[in-house]
């Protein structure tokens, strides 16, 4: 890439990549039932986290999940009957990108799953996650035993009515709850926003709770649904992520930009997309996360990685923010010099420091924001994040969360595919 004009039109292309990145207005707005909110989304159809895969190549959560959302869904009433009806073709899985939607580690999301809806003031774009069932024994960790099937109902019968309720009451007030800002602060008070979100959780709640208690509906339901989400740090999760897809997606599809849109896994493959190279996947074999293990299981219990979560790191958050959360090792393992590192060291690989997400340990420099593959490619460093770890057989759940450092190969293959594309 020696030529000075094509230089000029990917620094351009990719300064308005961020930016359009960076002032993107994410903004919850409603949450229903996923084939009423999704386009596209329709029966016996469930998307699921990171690049396509086919059965034969399911990881043990990701195939976990696929039966726990056919055995929800009621289209069969044992794993080995939602096995059955999976090989058969009759339920098809795609993923949660080509929806324009997201969701942590399986990142399944079923037809009649709620779906957090996000709008994008700034740019005009929806965009979906599912709402967060807690730690453990979940089943986006590819559980689905009686107990993880009887959570979900009620989160569908009675979260998210609740939640349903209070959006529409906020909404006669204000267009939604803007997410930037509660992003912006949770920074500030120590969450890196993917794999902790204690604070923004509760920035969270402090903004919807008295119209959530201003509904209509039964008092139990209503304290039921505030305990719940309360009690689980993880709950602003679905609506960050589906805040960073809009930030993401509006960087999308811009002509010669080399910066990533788009990092998932889905415990087999790991995958990218390119602004400047629409949705192509590049992929290469997931790695397994180094980290903290639960109380009875070891690194030979791991999956290799997986998840939409990574569109955090992709939005300049995440594991890219991890100086402003030390208290972060805690939970994935690591140091706290470490933490400050992993930040400081993806400055080398991205395009800008974000204008609002800001940490202050670094006298409130912008986390990095924008993965170039040209860096990537050229300093040999790749993007570095903090995950959650699933176990490698299905039904089992969540064994530890960690750090994991994606692969030099698939930003080699999308860069070939660029030179190619673009003539360089």
């Amino acid at each position: 890439m020696n030529d000075p004009s094509i230089k000029e039109e990917i620094e351009k292309a990719n300064q308005e990549c961020v930016e359009k990145m960076m002032e993107a207005d994410p903004v919850w707005v409603d949450i229903g039932p996923a084939k009423e909110v999704i386009p596209g989304m329709k029966d016996y159809l469930l998307t699921h986290a990171g690049p396509p895969v086919e059965w034969e190549k399911l990881s043990g959560p990701m195939k976990g999940a696929i039966i726990g959302g056919i055995i929800y869904e009621g289209w069969a009433s044992t794993p080995e009957e939602a096995e059955k009806l999976a090989k058969s073709g009759e339920v098809k899985w795609e993923p949660n990108h080509h929806y324009n939607s997201v969701g942590p580690m399986s990142g399944i999301i079923s037809p009649t799953m709620p779906a957090i809806v996000i709008y994008d003031r700034k740019h005009g774009n929806y965009c979906f996650s599912n709402l967060n069932e807690g730690i453990g024994k979940v089943l986006r960790y590819g559980a689905y035993d009686r107990e993880v099937i009887n959570r979900l109902n009620w989160m569908r019968d009675t979260l998210a009515k609740v939640l349903k309720a209070t959006i529409d009451d906020i909404k006669r007030e204000k267009d939604g709850v803007a997410l930037k800002p509660i992003i912006s602060e949770a920074l500030h008070m120590g969450d890196e926003v993917h794999n902790r979100h204690n604070a923004a959780t509760s920035l969270f709640l402090k903004e919807i709770t008295p119209y959530l208690f201003s509904t209509d509906l039964e008092r139990k339901e209503l304290r039921d649904a505030y305990v719940f989400m309360e009690k689980n740090n993880f709950t602003f999760l679905g609506f960050a992520m589906a805040a960073a897809k809009a930030m993401t997606l509006a960087g999308h599809n811009i002509k010669y930009s080399t910066i990533v849109t788009v990092m998932s896994r889905n415990g087999t493959d790991i995958g990218i997309w390119v602004s400047g190279l629409g949705n192509e996947w590049f992929t290469a074999p997931a790695p397994v996360p180094k980290g903290v293990w639960f109380p009875g299981f070891t690194e030979k219990d791991a999956n290799p990685d997986l998840g939409d979560s990574a569109i955090m790191e992709t939005a300049g958050l995440g594991g890219f923010a991890m100086a402003a959360a030390p208290t972060i090792v805690s939970w994935v393992g690591g140091t706290v010099s470490f933490a400050i590192e992993n930040t400081k060291r993806m400055y080398e690989i991205t395009q800008t420091k974000h204008k609002y997400f800001t940490i202050p340990y670094l006298n409130f420099q912008g986390t990095p924001t924008g993965v170039d593959i040209r860096k990537v490619v050229k300093s040999g460093i790749t993007p570095t994040i903090n995950t959650g770890i699933a176990h490698k057989e299905p039904g089992i759940g969540q064994v530890g969360a960690g750090i994991v450092s994606f692969p030099m190969e698939m930003f080699k293959k999308a860069l070939k595919k660029y030179a190619e594309k673009y003539g360089v």
